[in-house]
């Protein structure tokens, strides 16, 4: 069975246009079909002091994944790509690469390690103005 997830994608690290674009092949090679893209976003970081700028952007997926393994996929890019902590209770740090999903269909999960659709994306322009380009595409 198809479904449809968007992904947020950030970078503050190293080349970062080049880990978004690195992210998206590595999203169509393991969690499915990347449908759009948005454009690139530069923002200042959120939550967290530092003095490296993201790059930001999100993409529509068409995957057979379930909504786990969809995220154990991301978690495995994200450390194909280096990133070795992931954020913990609002503790942000500057990284490589950063992979959330943001909607897994019209589903509602409310798990420890996976909540969908992301609880906070509504308050990040740096989440919603990438998602809201490819949203109705």
């Amino acid at each position: 069975m198809q479904h449809t997830v968007y992904l947020g994608l950030g970078s503050n690290l190293g080349d970062k246009q080049r880990n978004i674009r690195v992210a998206v092949e590595k999203i169509g090679e393991l969690i499915g079909h990347v449908e759009s893209q948005s454009a690139l976003h530069i923002t200042a970081p959120w939550g967290f002091e530092s003095d490296n700028m993201f790059v930001n952007a999100a993409v529509k997926c068409v995957t057979t994944l379930s909504p786990r393994e969809v995220l154990n996929n991301t978690k495995a890019i994200e450390q194909q790509m280096g990133r070795t902590t992931k954020s913990v209770d609002g503790a942000y740090h500057d990284r490589v690469i950063d992979i959330d999903i943001l909607i897994y269909d019209d589903i509602h999960i409310n798990e420890p390690d996976l909540v969908i659709p992301h609880p906070l994306m509504h308050q990040r322009d740096f989440v919603m103005k990438p998602l809201k380009e490819i949203i109705d595409k």
